[in-house]
């Protein structure tokens, strides 16, 4: 499809002038697609009232599609424009690519609007946020993926409208031959974590939010990238974790298939303390703290030494941040108990000083040593 412009041949004029004029129309072009493309939004938005993925893709995508629709009527005035406007050759290669790149820009904000769309439909800010996270997960790993696919593909494309760099662009889209395999073989840190980010999007190791322990750090998962893993670490701090390392190594989720966990407060008694009562404060005060989920709420006496006995008080929580909070509560509050009410239950050290065959312990202080003299005399 192209505009003919052939009448500016008939105006006896110069190059200047129809440049001028491509110029005008070129102008004129613009605010017909800035007219077209308002005119087109509105009526999507119209028909596609209340269905999320349609109104939220008129919304991300407006700059985008409102930037292809200009280059497309400017494309439509060059190829139309006489062969003496000054450079014209020039100016359609940049319009040519611009078209392309406005394209992927577009291409991408669609994969963008879809994205947010999941999201919003899917909030994980809730108490029971598997499904949501799990499906976080996928969206985020899953769009940054074809962000990098249609990337690549409109780099192609623009090397392949340019005459000088058309075999790299079909190079790019053949991905064969040496080159290739050197280029894969170059890159492979880059492709493993491309592939790692893929079979997390699908097997789900971990999640947004999953709650990890990475290299003896307790952290949650703040951020999926294509390459690496934001650990959000308890103090603050943030862990890189590259994605090929969880595909590789072993370590701890918390929340892979729930958030709910078992917590574990250890104490250290003498073997006089009443269990009976110690058991009955605990299912006590399980019972008046919020962060108990009801589920578990359960003492043993998990060992014996000769001098202590270890005592295991195990509740549940909702999650694992919770599961922290109530075990402190219990074991502050376990051990000012038995400190107020069996004082002589906590840990001691026992000695005994035995006299067989030896001097009595007084009569050496008085005396000395036998056989030695007492200090002072001669």
């Amino acid at each position: 499809m192209s505009l003919d412009l052939d009448f500016l041949y008939n105006m006896n004029e110069g190059p200047l002038r129809s440049g001028l004029i491509v110029l005008g129309v070129a102008l004129v072009a613009v605010l017909v697609a800035i007219f077209l493309h308002r005119l087109g939004v509105a009526l999507v938005r119209r028909l596609a009232r209340g269905r999320p993925f349609t109104t939220t893709a008129t919304q991300v995508t407006f700059n985008a599609s409102r930037a292809c629709v200009i280059l497309f009527m400017l494309r439509i005035v060059l190829a139309g424009a006489p062969d003496n406007t000054p450079g014209l050759t020039r100016i359609s290669y940049l319009t040519s690519i611009a078209f392309i790149l406005a394209l992927t820009w577009f291409l991408m904000r669609c994969v963008k609007s879809v994205s947010l769309t999941v999201v919003n439909l899917n909030p994980y800010d809730v108490a029971d946020n598997l499904k949501a996270r799990r499906i976080l997960t996928q969206t985020r790993v899953l769009s940054r993926s074809a962000y990098f696919l249609i990337a690549l593909l409109g780099l192609a494309f623009v090397l392949l409208t340019l005459p000088g760099a058309r075999q790299f662009g079909a190079s790019l889209l053949a991905s064969a031959g040496v080159a290739g395999i050197v280029a894969g073989i170059a890159a492979k840190p880059v492709l493993g974590n491309f592939f790692a980010g893929l079979q997390i999007a699908f097997s789900q190791p971990i999640r947004i939010d999953d709650v990890l322990i990475v290299k003896g750090e307790w952290g949650r998962v703040e951020e999926i990238t294509g390459t690496f893993v934001v650990v959000r670490i308890w103090d603050e701090r943030r862990m890189i974790v590259p994605l090929q390392w969880f595909i590789e190594n072993p370590f701890e989720n918390w929340t892979h298939t729930s958030s709910t966990i078992l917590g574990t407060v250890f104490l250290w008694l003498d073997f006089s303390v009443p269990t009976q009562a110690v058991r009955a404060e605990f299912e006590r005060i399980c019972q008046t703290l919020p962060l108990w989920d009801k589920r578990v709420c359960v003492m043993h006496v998990t060992d014996a030494s000769e001098r202590t006995m270890q005592i295991r008080l195990l509740v549940s929580a909702r999650d694992s941040g919770s599961a922290f909070d109530l075990r402190c509560q219990i074991r502050e509050h376990m051990i000012n108990f038995i400190a107020s009410h069996y004082p002589g239950a906590l840990p001691r050290m026992r000695a005994e000083l035995s006299s067989r065959n030896q001097p009595d312990a007084l009569d050496t202080l008085i005396d000395g040593a036998p056989g030695e003299p007492l200090k002072g005399q001669p």
